[in-house]
């Protein structure tokens, strides 16, 4: 072989290893941004679930549940975790209260807040936060997919505020994610390796 020959081969074997390696690169980029892409879309679920949760907004959650967490349809889960007398969503409206009885001279005692979503013995929660999104393997009836942690706070008048952390599966139905799963993350979860993944699976 002569030496323009051989440089000519060094030359060529030089142009396909870079487009080798670009192709490798541009597998590796869309790799990473598929899986960004996946990672924000759970979170995203995984917040506004348990944001409407914590606000009783049950026709968000619900329809951000499958059919195994809901058992039925969307109307079905909202009519069951609606409380038969709870109140029209009305910001400007006084807390519900019972009517007191009337005395014989005609005076009534001071009325006394019933027990509602909106009433005084209603407890205020912080903002949700999503985060930690690890996969996890199926376990009994739930199937494989993504698990988030969700923290936010927890404060009854009079009490000291307190944190609550969940756990929360979510999984791909139709091409969207939507949550199957929700677990208390215990104290006893967070020395293994993945308290999400121990809170989801039962410890």
């Amino acid at each position: 072989m002569t030496r323009k020959a051989a440089a000519m081969s060094v030359l060529a074997a030089s142009i396909l290893a870079v487009a080798g390696c670009s192709s490798s690169s541009s597998d590796s980029d869309k790799g990473n941004g598929s899986h960004k892409a996946t990672t924000d879309a759970v979170l995203k679920t995984a917040g506004a679930y348990q944001s409407a949760a914590n606000s009783l907004d049950w026709h968000t959650a619900c329809d951000l549940s499958t059919p195994r967490l809901r058992h039925g349809s969307v109307a079905d889960c909202v009519e069951r975790n609606t409380p038969e007398d709870a109140p029209a969503a009305n910001p400007t409206s006084p807390s519900p209260s019972y009517s007191p009885p009337t005395y014989a001279d005609g005076s009534t005692p001071d009325p006394i807040a019933s027990s509602s979503p909106s009433g005084p013995d209603r407890a205020t929660t912080g903002t949700v936060s999503a985060s930690g999104v690890v996969q996890v393997p199926a376990a009994g009836d739930h199937p494989a997919g993504y698990g988030v942690l969700i923290t936010y706070t927890v404060q009854w008048p009079g009490k000291d505020a307190t944190t609550t952390r969940r756990a929360l599966r979510l999984v791909d139905e139709g091409g969207r994610w939507l949550v199957d799963q929700h677990e208390d993350v215990q104290a006893g979860d967070t020395g293994h390796g993945s308290p999400v993944r121990t809170a989801l699976s039962g410890g």
